[in-house]
């Protein structure tokens, strides 16, 4: 009988350490699901001891013409070194065609217009982690009986800005006026990213995207949403998915237009390897299929051909910065290559790089005097070192999933294709993934009506649902 009740007692014990091992393991689980709030101080010195100032000011953007004339001496004085016969873009960008657009910069080109371009939405200021924070603030000019506003957080990338959005910002905030359904209508909020266009640039080193998500994060909240949906592209991409993580409870949705994974394992190499004769074995689609493959040509090498500006700016980047902040030559040859070759790598075999097929020159230099005008050609580039200065797959953020409802819209000209059966490991709940059907990195500026359609019917799904689950 002893010895029943002792083999009836270490069993217990067994059962009550394995029990005890099991709830730790959900429980710790579920508390690494949320990535930690990062409150940064990103502002000259040391941080005050007073409270921060959280007044939201309006903003204009203003250029005086001390500035113009420095820029068009500058303009005057470049100096071009001819192209090698037949290079078209594959050597980088075409002086001869860099000529051409110096020329219509000095004799064509009206800033101050798109200046009053850029001031038709209110633009904003306010003070966070000891930096000024610029954003673009659009409600809807009107709403329909009984409806609301749905608040849309619109993040850029490099080398973009705020300006990128401008053109798919009233497909968003009146989409009946433009012939698209009004079922859901959004105010729209469009943040420069610190130290890109008019946001301060951080003072202090380490500032990366999840420090970027922070700050955005308390940028909803102070202007009154504890609920909303985010969008975005190259490091809007990083900086929504980190926001994702961070307040999974606020983010109604996320919506995409690049979903890269750094978090590479055994299946994904398997996949690469097998993917071609077997896509059915790992979830490829025959879209996937003719976008990867072959690999060699499609991945490997494209990556390697094209990525040789993110060595450069997550090592040194002030080197070359401070190079592209004294030429607006030099400014416009590094941006306007990466809107060339991002946009469809088939433009590198044409002289003028394909550029006025999908742009216009005013967008294209509009975008680069918010550069040049702010002089934040390196703040930006130095974002690359923050973020990748520790090696990829490095970073807490990289080994979490998203469960927040997502959608993707992936853009046929992406440098890099992921198929939804890899962003699925890190996205985990995909509600909408869509081939579109033309369109590269650009996407909100090259087709703002695609993808503006993609954000609408994305929306519509995650309210149904979550209107389902109300019921």
């Amino acid at each position: 009988r002893f010895t029943r009740v002792l083999f009836f007692s270490c069993r217990l014990e067994v059962f009550l350490v394995l029990g005890t091992v099991i709830i730790y393991f959900i429980f710790s689980k579920k508390k690494e699901e949320t990535l930690p709030f990062k409150d940064g101080w990103w502002g000259k010195g040391q941080k005050a001891d007073t409270k921060e100032d959280t007044t939201i000011r309006p903003f204009k953007v203003e250029t005086r013409e001390e500035e113009l004339s420095d820029l068009f001496r500058r303009l005057d004085q470049a100096r071009f070194t001819e192209p090698l016969e037949n290079s078209c873009f594959h050597y980088g960008i075409n002086s001869v065609y860099l000529r051409k657009v110096v020329s219509y910069w000095k004799n064509q080109f009206n800033w101050k217009k798109q200046v009053e371009v850029l001031n038709k939405y209110p633009h904003f200021k306010t003070k966070i982690q000891g930096i000024d924070v610029h954003f673009v603030h659009v409600k809807p000019p009107h709403l329909p009986e009984g409806q609301s506003a749905k608040p849309l957080l619109m993040i850029h990338g490099w080398p973009g800005s705020f300006y990128e959005f401008y053109k798919i910002i009233p497909l968003l905030t009146d989409p009946a006026s433009h012939g698209l359904s009004d079922e859901h209508v959004f105010e729209v909020i469009c943040p420069s990213i610190p130290g890109y266009g008019f946001s301060e640039a951080p003072h202090k080193k380490g500032f990366n995207s999840v420090s970027a998500a922070s700050i955005f994060y308390e940028l909803m909240l102070r202007l009154g949403f504890n609920e909303f949906y985010a969008q975005g592209g190259d490091w809007g991409w990083l900086i929504c998915t980190n926001l994702a993580q961070m307040a999974p409870n606020c983010m109604k949705g996320l919506h995409l237009n690049l979903a890269s994974v750094t978090k590479v394992g055994f299946a994904h190499l398997l996949s690469v390897l097998l993917g071609r004769y077997f896509p059915g074995l790992f979830g490829f689609q025959e879209e996937d299929v003719r976008r990867m493959f072959p690999f060699l040509k499609k991945g490997l090498y494209r990556i390697l051909l094209e990525s040789g500006y993110a060595h450069i700016q997550a090592t040194k980047p002030d080197t070359v910065g401070c190079g592209l902040n004294d030429s607006p030559v030099g400014l416009a040859a590094y941006i306007l290559e990466k809107f060339s070759s991002w946009t469809d790598l088939e433009f590198q075999n044409l002289e003028d790089g394909g550029l006025e097929r999908k742009f216009n020159l005013d967008d294209l230099l509009t975008n680069i005097m918010i550069y040049w005008v702010s002089g934040c050609i390196v703040s930006s580039m130095r974002f690359y070192k923050e973020n990748l200065q520790k090696g990829i797959g490095t970073q807490k953020h990289e080994k979490l999933t998203v469960q927040v409802p997502t959608g993707i819209a992936s853009f046929p000209n992406e440098i890099m294709h992921t198929p939804q059966a890899w962003a699925q490991k890190k996205y985990t709940n995909i509600v909408s993934f869509h081939f579109m059907p033309r369109g590269g990195h650009f996407a909100a500026l090259e087709e703002p009506e695609l993808l503006a359609k993609d954000i609408l019917q994305f929306v519509g799904k995650v309210e149904k649902e979550q209107l389902k689950k109300k019921r």
